[in-house]
């Protein structure tokens, strides 16, 4: 089934674009929810025009949410739980308790699928993108230390990498 998407849809295309889909992704999702209409042989005037717009807003929504991009990339979250000897935490992190946790600390109101993860289950440090739109996704550094402990960065790997990469400057001079 072809359709023509009316709204950008994440993974699948941007507005105004005609993309082939399964029939029941169409008209179970895609055409009840708003997203696309079935595709026609007069539609290709409605895609040029819808694409239009649909640059037009992406545009002035990326102007808006730029600044709320560079506040979330320079973003660090710790959050101390409690973890068994090998890493692994008694329950876990969500994407909707780092969202709460950006709402309370920044005041930024993000939904909990614009987060892309798995709920963290592990000690250490992620990496989370953020969909704000198509063209900024900001990542943001969640790290996961055990309660009642300080987080202390890898610096030790950092200083190995640089101790080797002098062995090897002096061994070439000689």
């Amino acid at each position: 089934m072809k359709v023509l998407l009316i709204k950008d849809v994440y993974k699948l295309g941007r507005a105004g674009d005609i993309k082939k889909v399964a029939n029941g992704y169409g008209r179970n999702y895609l055409i009840p929810q708003g997203l696309a209409i079935p595709a026609t042989e007069s539609s290709s005037k409605v895609a040029e025009a819808i694409g239009k717009r649909a640059t037009e807003r992406r545009a002035a929504l990326n102007v808006e949410l730029k600044s709320v991009a560079d506040v979330l990339a320079k973003l660090e979250l710790f959050f101390p739980v409690k973890a068994g000897e090998t890493g692994k935490l008694y329950g876990s992190v969500s994407a909707q308790a780092i969202a709460d946790r950006i709402k309370a600390e920044k005041g930024i109101e993000l939904e909990r699928n614009q987060l892309v993860t798995e709920p963290i289950r592990n000690l250490g440090e992620y990496m989370i993108p953020v969909n704000l739109t198509l063209d900024l996704v900001p990542e943001i550094r969640v790290i996961v230390h055990r309660e009642g402990e300080v987080f202390v960065a890898k610096v030790e790997e950092v200083y190995v990498e640089v101790e080797d990469e002098t062995t090897e400057t002096e061994t070439t001079e000689e």
